[in-house]
């Protein structure tokens, strides 16, 4: 089973993968799916840099 593309889009960012990197084609679902995941870890990230 392929990966759902939220949870690519959350390895992307951990993996600092850039957002403009989203492989699908934009305004899918899938387009939308990844961008969640991508924004979803790298707001976490981000916040925790700034805690430091």
């Amino acid at each position: 089973m392929a990966d759902d593309p939220f949870e690519l889009g959350e390895r992307a960012a951990r993996e600092n993968i850039p957002a403009e990197a989203n492989p699908f084609a934009e305004g899918t679902e899938e387009f939308a799916l990844w961008a969640a995941g991508h924004e979803r870890i790298a707001t976490a990230v981000e916040a925790s840099e700034s805690e430091g």
